[in-house]
Parts: structure tokens; sequence; C-alpha cells
């Protein structure tokens, strides 16, 4: 198990990261799924041997409110159907800390429970917000679950310009499950449980 790292470098790599991610040309990106809430492409990760992810979606709600619902804090488990329990280990400061996530199991079982450790910073980008998270080889592995590791992953979420309050919400996205998974399930159930997301979340945001 590793030390905690330094949280501002960290942080400061991620968010780089994930900007470098956002300037993707459209050209390098497939279309993977597209439903009413959202569109999902993806490309080869540079990370891994699996996809980076891309989901983007209009969103109706301030900034704000919808970056409170996705980065840790008590509105996401209350939504977000895949997730199963989340526990803050430990805070930096206000806007970064280290939390500890279950996950449901998906496709019928075929992919099992999860658990991850994340390292989670949020920041403000252009006129909206980033927040972003990377997994960390930290803490026990509690029994029944296959350890789980995101490479960086983020939403961006910018105010619409002539619309404020509505914003555009865009995820990049790349996770290595782990475990003995044929890697065409992971393939499938990453573009349907981001579609999902996006629905969750529109419904959660007007109740």
């Amino acid at each position: 198990m590793d030390p905690l790292p330094n949280s501002a470098p960290l942080a400061t790599k991620l968010r780089n990261t994930l900007i470098q991610y956002h300037n993707i040309g459209d050209s390098e990106w497939r279309l993977a799924k597209k439903t009413k809430d959202a569109t999902v492409w993806r490309k080869p990760s540079e990370e891994f041997s699996g996809y980076l992810y891309k989901a983007q979606g209009v969103v109706e709600d301030v900034t704000n409110r919808i970056v409170d619902h996705i980065r840790p804090g008590p509105y996401r488990l209350d939504w977000d159907s895949l997730m199963t329990t989340m526990d803050i280990m430990e805070t930096f400061e206000e806007n970064c800390c280290v939390m500890r996530y279950t996950t449901a199991g998906q496709l019928w079982n075929i992919i099992a429970p999860r658990e991850f450790v994340d390292f989670s910073y949020t920041t403000s980008y252009e006129d909206g917000l980033l927040t972003c998270g990377i997994s960390l080889d930290y803490g026990e592995v509690r029994p029944n679950f296959v350890r789980g590791f995101n490479h960086p992953c983020g939403w961006f979420c910018i105010p619409l310009k002539d619309y404020p309050s509505h914003s555009l919400l865009t995820g990049y996205i790349q996770t290595e499950l782990r475990g003995m998974l044929p890697q065409s399930a992971v393939d499938t159930a990453m573009s349907s449980t981001l579609a999902n997301f996006f629905s969750d979340l529109k419904k959660a945001l007007k109740t």
C-alpha cells in the first residue's frame, strides 16, 4: 500500500491531464452510444489497454448545483444507481479529498461489485467547474470486492452562453475494472453506464 501523495502537485497534474483530453480533436473520437440525454464517444486510452470515454450532454441546471451532485459528498449516493457506498477517507482542503466507494454488480453480475479509492479534486475552469479524480493504491482491499482503478477521469461543467441556467457537461472516463473480465463486456457496460449517468443526474436535479 502506498502512502498518500502530496495533494497539490497531484491536483495540478490531474487538472492538466483533463484539459489535454478536453482539447483532443473531434476526429479522434468514435461514436459509442447516443441517447436523448447524452452522446458517448471513445478512443484507445494512452494509460491502459482499454478505452478513454467521452460523454457529453446539456443539463438543465446551474453549474455549481450539477457539480455538487457529481463530486464526493452527500448527494452522489442518493441518485447514482451504480454507487453503493462512499466514505471520505482523508480531506486535504475543501475541494480536495480521498474517497473510497463501491459499485454494484453489472451485466447480470458478469461484472461483480468493485471498490475504488480515488483522489478527488474540484477547481474552476473557464466560466464553470472541473471535478476530476484518479485512483490511488491506498487502504486495505475489503473482502468480496475486486479493487478497480480509475485512470485520470473528470467532468467539465460549463454554463451555456445564451442559456446560463443550462450547462454543458462533458465527462472523460477511463476505468480499469480489473479481475477476469471479457473486454467486450466492459465496453458494453461503460457506454450504457455513462448514458444512464446523465439520465439519473437529470432526474435527481429535478427533485
